[in-house]
């Protein structure tokens, strides 16, 4: 049923041309599907068919720049629900609405909202449009159908609308839709769906987002001299290493090792020399790269967890985007793992067989 799931490419089509997709989450998440929209494109008919056939709560997200123009405030500056969804307090339309629950009225507001014209005096609250803020860096930071909805938004409109209004959809009996029921919503309604790993994965391909900020020469010992790299990655800042031995040689495969980095496990547990062993292959070899990339959140973890396809697939994509600055195209994967990352070939790079790291 997977295949189901349209590319993000189309997604972006349709909803430049003001159609409706549909949004699934991962299953390890919420698992759930919001019908979504370009708000530049907002509609009462729109807003009706989410409130007719979505029977979710219509939410508008706004990225943090039109969040501080229209002056909006959080809900709550203590977030403790389960997925920390960033809402703020809810608006209407100060003029052009009655009641302001009807799909016209609804659609009003958020016309209001998103017009570059318009000004924090425009709105009023308590109201019934529910604004919610995206985190800053989108999906690579947060995937969540609200930053999703601002990722999409803006490559649907060249980024002068990154607004998105989206709804969860329910069944008919008012428990979520999961993703069988929502293939048949999309059948029944003739609308496409992607994943928010889809859109990982599309904008990492996509949109570099690493800057080299440093070079110099790095001397390990005998014959392990080595190029360092530092590049940071400008949407977290987090900074990266490449550890570069001889030369890029167009066209030529290069021994590659992609290393997430582990405070715990690299340096202080003698039995994972995984790093260690990776520099002696390549100081032998005379020639490769290591890219060692660090994840703050995880560098300090005792227990060793086991990473996620989508997490490893954006660590991946950060190290191909700093391979693809340093000249590489072909590569031959240094590894440890019998495992394949299934889709690391469509970052750009050409991966021409692996070299298994001895235990």
């Amino acid at each position: 049923m997977k295949s189901f799931l349209s590319p993000i490419s189309d997604i972006i089509n349709d909803l430049s041309n003001g159609k409706m997709v549909v949004i699934v989450d991962d299953e390890n998440r919420e698992n759930e599907g919001d019908l979504m929209f370009c708000g530049s494109f907002v509609s009462s008919e729109k807003v009706n068919f989410m409130a007719k056939y979505a029977r979710g709560l219509i939410c508008l997200a706004l990225d943090k720049k039109r969040f501080k123009k229209l002056k909006l405030k959080l809900m709550t500056e203590s977030n403790k629900s389960k997925h920390r969804t960033a809402f703020t307090v809810s608006i209407e339309a100060k003029k052009g609405v009655t009641t302001g629950i009807s799909a016209k009225d609804r659609a009003q507001t958020i016309k209001v909202a998103v017009s570059p014209k318009s000004k924090p005096s425009d709105l009023v609250s308590p109201g019934h449009i529910f604004p919610l803020l995206a985190s800053d860096g989108g999906v690579l930071v947060r995937a969540g159908h609200t930053e999703a909805a601002v990722d999409l938004s803006g490559l649907s409109t060249a980024n002068q609308y990154p607004y998105g209004v989206i709804c969860e959809i329910m069944n008919d009996d008012g428990t979520m839709a999961r993703f069988d029921d929502l293939v048949k919503f999309c059948q029944k309604h003739k609308l496409r769906m992607s994943s928010i790993k889809d859109l990982i994965e599309y904008r990492i391909k996509k949109q570099s987002f690493v800057k080299c900020i440093r070079v110099e020469n790095l001397d390990l010992g005998e014959e392990k001299k080595f190029k360092m790299f530092i590049y940071k990655n400008t949407i977290d800042n987090t900074e990266h290493i490449a550890l570069m031995k001889g030369k890029v040689i167009k066209g030529k495969d290069i021994l590659v090792r992609m290393h997430s980095l582990n405070i715990f496990s690299d340096l202080l547990n003698a039995k994972n020399d995984d790093l260690k062993k990776a520099i002696d292959i390549i100081s032998k070899n005379d020639n490769g790269i290591i890219v060692i990339i660090r994840n703050p959140k995880k560098e300090l973890l005792i227990k060793k967890e086991k990473p996620s396809e989508k997490k490893i697939l954006k660590e991946y994509g950060i190290g191909a985007q700093i391979l693809i600055d340093l000249g590489v195209n072909k590569i031959k994967l240094l590894t440890s793992s019998s495992k394949n990352i299934v889709g690391i070939d469509g970052f750009g790079l050409e991966i021409n067989g692996t070299q298994k790291i001895s235990k």
